[in-house]
Protein backbone atom coordinates (compact mmCIF):
# COMPACT_ATOMS: atom_id res chain seq x y z
CA UNK A 1 0.00 0.00 0.00
CA UNK A 2 1.33 3.48 -0.89
CA UNK A 3 2.40 5.92 1.82
CA UNK A 4 1.02 8.80 -0.24
CA UNK A 5 -1.92 10.13 1.77
CA UNK A 6 -3.47 11.73 -1.33
CA UNK A 7 -3.54 8.50 -3.32
CA UNK A 8 -6.71 6.38 -3.25
CA UNK A 9 -6.31 3.60 -0.72
CA UNK A 10 -7.61 0.05 -0.52
CA UNK A 11 -10.10 1.20 2.10
CA UNK A 12 -11.66 4.66 2.10
CA UNK A 13 -13.29 6.26 5.13
CA UNK A 14 -16.94 7.12 4.69
CA UNK A 15 -18.08 10.62 5.58
CA UNK A 16 -21.72 11.69 5.95
CA UNK A 17 -24.82 9.59 6.47
CA UNK A 18 -25.15 9.68 10.22
CA UNK A 19 -25.20 6.23 11.84
CA UNK A 20 -25.26 4.57 8.41
CA UNK A 21 -21.90 2.80 8.81
CA UNK A 22 -20.74 1.12 12.03
CA UNK A 23 -18.03 3.00 13.90
CA UNK A 24 -14.49 1.92 12.86
CA UNK A 25 -15.89 -0.17 10.00
CA UNK A 26 -13.91 -0.29 6.75
CA UNK A 27 -15.64 -0.23 3.39
CA UNK A 28 -14.43 -1.24 -0.04
CA UNK A 29 -12.34 1.49 -1.66
CA UNK A 30 -11.73 2.51 -5.27
CA UNK A 31 -14.47 2.55 -7.89
CA UNK A 32 -16.20 -0.52 -6.37
CA UNK A 33 -16.39 1.35 -3.06
CA UNK A 34 -17.86 4.43 -4.73
CA UNK A 35 -20.46 2.32 -6.54
CA UNK A 36 -21.28 0.52 -3.31
CA UNK A 37 -21.97 3.81 -1.54
CA UNK A 38 -23.98 5.12 -4.47
CA UNK A 39 -26.32 2.18 -3.87
CA UNK A 40 -27.01 3.47 -0.36
CA UNK A 41 -30.54 4.72 0.39
CA UNK A 42 -28.98 7.66 2.28
CA UNK A 43 -28.63 10.77 0.10
CA UNK A 44 -25.68 12.20 2.05
CA UNK A 45 -23.67 9.00 1.55
CA UNK A 46 -24.31 9.11 -2.21
CA UNK A 47 -23.25 12.74 -2.48
CA UNK A 48 -19.97 12.21 -0.63
CA UNK A 49 -19.25 9.15 -2.80
CA UNK A 50 -19.70 11.30 -5.91
CA UNK A 51 -17.18 13.87 -4.74
CA UNK A 52 -14.67 11.09 -4.01
CA UNK A 53 -15.21 9.58 -7.47
CA UNK A 54 -13.26 12.52 -8.92
CA UNK A 55 -10.09 10.89 -7.60
CA UNK A 56 -10.41 8.04 -10.09
CA UNK A 57 -10.03 9.82 -13.43
CA UNK A 58 -12.13 8.76 -16.40
CA UNK A 59 -13.61 5.79 -14.53
CA UNK A 60 -14.76 8.16 -11.79
CA UNK A 61 -16.26 10.59 -14.31
CA UNK A 62 -18.26 7.77 -15.88
CA UNK A 63 -19.66 6.85 -12.46
CA UNK A 64 -20.60 10.48 -11.76
CA UNK A 65 -22.33 10.82 -15.12
CA UNK A 66 -24.28 7.62 -14.50
CA UNK A 67 -25.57 9.12 -11.26
CA UNK A 68 -27.65 11.53 -13.35
CA UNK A 69 -30.08 8.61 -13.62
CA UNK A 70 -30.59 8.60 -9.84
CA UNK A 71 -34.17 9.26 -8.78
CA UNK A 72 -33.09 11.89 -6.24
CA UNK A 73 -32.93 15.45 -7.55
CA UNK A 74 -30.43 16.21 -4.78
CA UNK A 75 -28.04 13.67 -6.29
CA UNK A 76 -28.56 15.18 -9.74
CA UNK A 77 -27.82 18.62 -8.28
CA UNK A 78 -24.60 17.23 -6.76
CA UNK A 79 -23.56 15.83 -10.14
CA UNK A 80 -24.23 19.20 -11.73
CA UNK A 81 -22.16 21.01 -9.08
CA UNK A 82 -19.25 18.66 -9.75
CA UNK A 83 -19.34 18.81 -13.55
CA UNK A 84 -20.83 22.19 -14.50
CA UNK A 85 -17.46 23.81 -15.32
CA UNK A 86 -15.94 20.92 -17.27
CA UNK A 87 -15.72 21.32 -21.03
CA UNK A 88 -15.60 17.70 -22.21
CA UNK A 89 -18.21 17.14 -24.91
CA UNK A 90 -19.61 13.94 -23.39
CA UNK A 91 -20.09 15.68 -20.04
CA UNK A 92 -21.79 18.75 -21.47
CA UNK A 93 -24.02 16.53 -23.63
CA UNK A 94 -25.19 14.57 -20.60
CA UNK A 95 -25.75 17.69 -18.50
CA UNK A 96 -27.75 19.19 -21.34
CA UNK A 97 -30.09 16.19 -21.24
CA UNK A 98 -30.91 16.77 -17.59
CA UNK A 99 -30.22 20.51 -17.23
CA UNK A 100 -31.04 22.27 -20.52
CA UNK A 101 -29.39 25.61 -21.28
CA UNK A 102 -31.14 28.94 -21.66
CA UNK A 103 -29.58 31.48 -24.00
CA UNK A 104 -30.53 35.15 -23.63
CA UNK A 105 -29.32 38.72 -24.12
CA UNK A 106 -28.19 40.77 -21.13
CA UNK A 107 -28.73 44.49 -21.70
CA UNK A 108 -27.30 47.46 -19.84
CA UNK A 109 -28.17 51.13 -20.30
CA UNK A 110 -26.40 54.45 -19.81
CA UNK A 111 -27.48 57.23 -17.42
CA UNK A 112 -30.14 58.40 -19.93
CA UNK A 113 -31.59 54.92 -20.36
CA UNK A 114 -30.08 54.28 -23.79
CA UNK A 115 -28.76 50.79 -24.45
CA UNK A 116 -24.97 50.76 -24.20
CA UNK A 117 -24.21 47.05 -24.19
CA UNK A 118 -25.78 43.75 -25.15
CA UNK A 119 -24.13 40.38 -24.60
CA UNK A 120 -25.12 36.75 -24.87
CA UNK A 121 -25.37 34.81 -21.64
CA UNK A 122 -26.36 31.28 -20.65
CA UNK A 123 -27.93 29.55 -17.67
CA UNK A 124 -28.80 25.95 -16.85
CA UNK A 125 -32.31 25.14 -15.72
CA UNK A 126 -34.62 22.23 -15.12
CA UNK A 127 -38.30 22.09 -16.14
CA UNK A 128 -40.94 21.05 -13.61
CA UNK A 129 -44.05 19.60 -15.26
CA UNK A 130 -47.17 20.72 -13.38
CA UNK A 131 -49.55 18.92 -15.73
CA UNK A 132 -51.85 20.00 -18.56
CA UNK A 133 -48.99 21.63 -20.43
CA UNK A 134 -48.03 23.93 -17.54
CA UNK A 135 -44.27 23.97 -16.89
CA UNK A 136 -42.26 25.70 -14.18
CA UNK A 137 -38.68 26.55 -15.21
CA UNK A 138 -36.10 26.64 -12.41
CA UNK A 139 -32.80 28.41 -13.15
CA UNK A 140 -29.46 27.60 -11.53
CA UNK A 141 -28.11 30.45 -9.39
CA UNK A 142 -24.40 29.95 -8.57
CA UNK A 143 -22.95 30.53 -5.12
CA UNK A 144 -21.07 33.76 -4.44
CA UNK A 145 -20.62 36.65 -2.01
CA UNK A 146 -22.18 40.08 -2.51
CA UNK A 147 -22.82 43.34 -0.68
CA UNK A 148 -26.44 43.47 0.48
CA UNK A 149 -28.18 46.81 0.95
CA UNK A 150 -27.54 50.18 -0.66
CA UNK A 151 -24.54 52.51 -0.36
CA UNK A 152 -25.03 55.90 1.29
CA UNK A 153 -24.61 57.56 -2.12
CA UNK A 154 -27.60 55.83 -3.75
CA UNK A 155 -30.43 58.23 -4.50
CA UNK A 156 -33.70 57.31 -2.80
CA UNK A 157 -32.14 54.92 -0.29
CA UNK A 158 -33.87 54.39 3.05
CA UNK A 159 -32.52 53.62 6.49
CA UNK A 160 -33.88 50.08 6.38
CA UNK A 161 -31.46 49.31 3.53
CA UNK A 162 -28.51 49.59 5.90
CA UNK A 163 -26.02 48.74 7.15
CA UNK A 164 -24.67 47.44 3.89
CA UNK A 165 -23.09 44.07 4.66
CA UNK A 166 -21.41 41.10 3.01
CA UNK A 167 -23.47 37.94 2.50
CA UNK A 168 -22.38 34.59 1.09
CA UNK A 169 -25.24 32.84 -0.70
CA UNK A 170 -25.07 29.09 -1.41
CA UNK A 171 -26.11 27.89 -4.85
CA UNK A 172 -29.83 27.31 -5.39
CA UNK A 173 -32.49 27.24 -8.09
CA UNK A 174 -34.94 30.12 -8.59
CA UNK A 175 -38.00 30.48 -10.78
CA UNK A 176 -37.11 31.95 -14.16
CA UNK A 177 -40.36 33.87 -13.89
CA UNK A 178 -42.73 34.97 -11.20
CA UNK A 179 -45.35 32.30 -10.51
CA UNK A 180 -47.90 32.71 -13.27
CA UNK A 181 -51.65 32.48 -12.97
CA UNK A 182 -51.60 29.21 -14.92
CA UNK A 183 -49.00 27.74 -12.55
CA UNK A 184 -50.86 28.93 -9.47
CA UNK A 185 -54.13 27.46 -10.71
CA UNK A 186 -52.42 24.16 -11.61
CA UNK A 187 -51.29 23.77 -7.99
CA UNK A 188 -53.94 25.61 -5.97
CA UNK A 189 -57.03 25.13 -8.13
CA UNK A 190 -58.03 28.81 -8.30
CA UNK A 191 -56.83 32.18 -9.58
CA UNK A 192 -57.23 35.22 -7.29
CA UNK A 193 -55.66 37.72 -9.72
CA UNK A 194 -57.22 41.03 -10.76
CA UNK A 195 -55.28 41.42 -14.02
CA UNK A 196 -56.29 38.11 -15.60
CA UNK A 197 -54.03 36.24 -17.99
CA UNK A 198 -52.56 32.75 -17.82
CA UNK A 199 -49.04 34.00 -18.54
CA UNK A 200 -49.31 37.03 -16.29
CA UNK A 201 -47.93 36.81 -12.74
CA UNK A 202 -50.42 35.79 -10.10
CA UNK A 203 -51.30 38.63 -7.71
CA UNK A 204 -53.60 39.36 -4.79
CA UNK A 205 -51.79 36.56 -2.94
CA UNK A 206 -50.93 36.59 0.77
CA UNK A 207 -47.65 35.30 2.18
CA UNK A 208 -49.59 32.41 3.76
CA UNK A 209 -50.95 31.36 0.36
CA UNK A 210 -47.52 31.62 -1.25
CA UNK A 211 -46.13 29.29 1.43
CA UNK A 212 -49.07 26.93 0.94
CA UNK A 213 -48.33 26.69 -2.77
CA UNK A 214 -44.70 25.84 -1.97
CA UNK A 215 -45.86 23.07 0.36
CA UNK A 216 -48.23 21.61 -2.22
CA UNK A 217 -45.59 21.86 -4.92
CA UNK A 218 -43.15 20.00 -2.67
CA UNK A 219 -45.69 17.23 -2.09
CA UNK A 220 -46.39 17.03 -5.81
CA UNK A 221 -42.76 16.87 -6.97
CA UNK A 222 -40.78 15.37 -4.08
CA UNK A 223 -38.44 18.39 -4.08
CA UNK A 224 -38.36 21.03 -1.35
CA UNK A 225 -39.88 24.19 -2.81
CA UNK A 226 -39.93 27.39 -0.78
CA UNK A 227 -39.85 31.16 -1.04
CA UNK A 228 -36.55 32.92 -1.60
CA UNK A 229 -34.93 34.42 1.46
CA UNK A 230 -34.52 38.19 1.31
CA UNK A 231 -30.76 37.80 0.85
CA UNK A 232 -31.24 35.25 -1.94
CA UNK A 233 -33.72 37.58 -3.61
CA UNK A 234 -31.39 40.59 -3.65
CA UNK A 235 -28.44 38.47 -4.71
CA UNK A 236 -30.48 36.89 -7.52
CA UNK A 237 -31.80 40.29 -8.58
CA UNK A 238 -28.40 41.98 -8.72
CA UNK A 239 -26.78 39.08 -10.61
CA UNK A 240 -23.33 40.52 -10.02
CA UNK A 241 -24.25 44.19 -10.45
CA UNK A 242 -23.97 46.97 -7.85
CA UNK A 243 -26.20 49.58 -9.53
CA UNK A 244 -29.77 50.42 -8.41
CA UNK A 245 -31.14 48.19 -11.20
CA UNK A 246 -29.55 45.26 -12.95
CA UNK A 247 -29.81 47.29 -16.15
CA UNK A 248 -27.76 50.16 -14.71
CA UNK A 249 -28.32 53.52 -13.03
CA UNK A 250 -31.78 53.95 -14.54
CA UNK A 251 -34.46 51.70 -16.06
CA UNK A 252 -36.37 52.19 -19.33
CA UNK A 253 -39.96 50.97 -19.39
CA UNK A 254 -39.24 48.80 -22.43
CA UNK A 255 -37.08 46.72 -20.07
CA UNK A 256 -39.35 46.64 -17.00
CA UNK A 257 -42.99 47.23 -16.04
CA UNK A 258 -43.43 50.07 -13.53
CA UNK A 259 -44.92 53.57 -13.32
CA UNK A 260 -42.88 55.37 -15.95
CA UNK A 261 -44.37 58.71 -14.93
CA UNK A 262 -41.86 58.64 -12.10
CA UNK A 263 -38.51 57.45 -13.51
CA UNK A 264 -35.21 57.16 -11.69
CA UNK A 265 -32.28 59.37 -12.58
CA UNK A 266 -32.23 60.76 -16.10
CA UNK A 267 -34.64 58.27 -17.71
CA UNK A 268 -36.89 59.83 -20.40
CA UNK A 269 -39.72 58.87 -22.78
CA UNK A 270 -41.23 56.39 -20.36
CA UNK A 271 -44.58 54.55 -20.24
CA UNK A 272 -47.08 53.79 -17.48
CA UNK A 273 -49.13 50.69 -18.29
CA UNK A 274 -50.99 50.42 -14.98
CA UNK A 275 -51.36 46.63 -15.26
CA UNK A 276 -49.28 43.47 -15.22
CA UNK A 277 -47.94 41.98 -18.44
CA UNK A 278 -47.04 38.44 -19.51
CA UNK A 279 -43.92 37.13 -17.81
CA UNK A 280 -40.90 37.19 -20.11
CA UNK A 281 -42.04 40.40 -21.81
CA UNK A 282 -39.06 42.35 -20.44
CA UNK A 283 -35.32 41.89 -20.23
CA UNK A 284 -33.62 39.29 -17.99
CA UNK A 285 -30.61 39.79 -15.77
CA UNK A 286 -27.29 37.98 -16.06
CA UNK A 287 -28.65 34.95 -14.18
CA UNK A 288 -31.52 34.58 -16.68
CA UNK A 289 -34.25 35.76 -14.27
CA UNK A 290 -37.08 37.99 -15.45
CA UNK A 291 -39.21 40.68 -13.77
CA UNK A 292 -37.07 41.19 -10.69
CA UNK A 293 -37.90 44.90 -11.08
CA UNK A 294 -41.60 45.82 -11.29
CA UNK A 295 -44.63 43.71 -12.29
CA UNK A 296 -45.67 42.53 -8.77
CA UNK A 297 -44.18 42.66 -5.29
CA UNK A 298 -42.41 39.40 -4.45
CA UNK A 299 -42.94 37.75 -1.07
CA UNK A 300 -39.75 36.56 0.61
CA UNK A 301 -39.58 34.08 3.49
CA UNK A 302 -38.10 36.46 6.10
CA UNK A 303 -39.81 38.26 8.92
CA UNK A 304 -39.59 42.04 8.64
CA UNK A 305 -36.80 43.87 10.46
CA UNK A 306 -36.37 47.64 10.30
CA UNK A 307 -32.66 47.41 9.40
CA UNK A 308 -29.90 44.84 8.88
CA UNK A 309 -28.39 44.94 12.37
CA UNK A 310 -27.91 41.27 13.28
CA UNK A 311 -29.00 39.95 9.88
CA UNK A 312 -27.72 36.51 8.78
CA UNK A 313 -24.69 36.56 6.50
CA UNK A 314 -25.18 33.06 5.06
CA UNK A 315 -28.16 33.75 2.80
CA UNK A 316 -30.66 32.13 5.15
CA UNK A 317 -34.12 33.44 6.04
CA UNK A 318 -34.13 35.83 9.03
CA UNK A 319 -36.70 34.42 11.45
CA UNK A 320 -35.36 35.62 14.83
CA UNK A 321 -35.29 38.95 16.65
CA UNK A 322 -38.92 39.92 16.19
CA UNK A 323 -42.36 38.52 16.96
CA UNK A 324 -44.27 40.51 14.34
CA UNK A 325 -46.21 38.82 11.55
CA UNK A 326 -44.93 41.09 8.82
CA UNK A 327 -43.08 39.45 5.95
CA UNK A 328 -40.63 40.99 3.51
CA UNK A 329 -41.60 42.02 -0.02
CA UNK A 330 -39.19 42.97 -2.79
CA UNK A 331 -39.02 44.30 -6.34
CA UNK A 332 -41.83 46.84 -6.64
CA UNK A 333 -44.81 46.55 -8.98
CA UNK A 334 -46.32 47.78 -12.22
CA UNK A 335 -47.90 50.68 -10.32
CA UNK A 336 -44.84 51.79 -8.33
CA UNK A 337 -42.36 54.56 -9.04
CA UNK A 338 -38.93 53.44 -10.25
CA UNK A 339 -37.30 54.29 -6.92
CA UNK A 340 -39.45 51.61 -5.26
CA UNK A 341 -38.27 49.00 -7.76
CA UNK A 342 -34.56 49.26 -6.91
CA UNK A 343 -32.64 46.09 -6.05
CA UNK A 344 -32.07 47.29 -2.47
CA UNK A 345 -35.60 48.57 -1.77
CA UNK A 346 -37.43 46.73 1.02
CA UNK A 347 -41.11 46.62 1.89
CA UNK A 348 -43.38 44.39 3.97
CA UNK A 349 -46.93 43.17 4.39
CA UNK A 350 -48.96 41.19 6.90
CA UNK A 351 -48.48 37.50 6.19
CA UNK A 352 -52.17 36.60 6.36
CA UNK A 353 -53.49 39.46 4.23
CA UNK A 354 -53.80 39.21 0.45
CA UNK A 355 -51.81 41.98 -1.20
CA UNK A 356 -53.36 43.71 -4.22
CA UNK A 357 -50.11 43.44 -6.15
CA UNK A 358 -48.48 40.70 -4.10
CA UNK A 359 -46.93 37.81 -6.00
CA UNK A 360 -43.86 35.61 -5.67
CA UNK A 361 -41.37 33.25 -7.27
CA UNK A 362 -40.13 29.98 -5.80
CA UNK A 363 -36.77 28.43 -4.97
CA UNK A 364 -35.32 24.95 -4.62
CA UNK A 365 -32.27 24.48 -2.40
CA UNK A 366 -29.24 22.56 -3.57
CA UNK A 367 -28.90 20.17 -0.65
CA UNK A 368 -25.24 19.33 -1.25
CA UNK A 369 -22.13 19.92 0.86
CA UNK A 370 -20.86 23.51 0.67
CA UNK A 371 -17.46 22.15 -0.42
CA UNK A 372 -19.00 21.23 -3.77
CA UNK A 373 -20.06 24.79 -4.60
CA UNK A 374 -16.56 25.82 -5.58
CA UNK A 375 -15.77 22.74 -7.65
Amino acid sequence: MSDNQNEPREYDAVRGGQNSIPVNAAVLGGIPGVKNRLASPIIEVKIVALSEALKYGEAGLDVIIQALHDESMQVKFAVYSLLKDRNEEKIQRQLQNYFPTLEFDVITVDAEGQENSRRKSFAHYFPEDLGNGVVLEMVYIPSSTFMMGSPATESGRRDDESPQHQVTVPAFYAGKYLITQAQYEAVMGNNPSHFKGKKRPVEQVSWDLAVELCQKLSEKTGKIYRLLSEAEWEYACRAGTTTPFYFGETMPTDLANYNGNYPYGAGINLLYRGKTMDVGSFGPNAFGLYDMHGQVWEWCSDKWHSNYDGAPTDGSSWETGTDNYYRVQRGGSCCNDAVHCRAALRCYGSGDVSDRLGGFRVAVALAVPSSLYSL
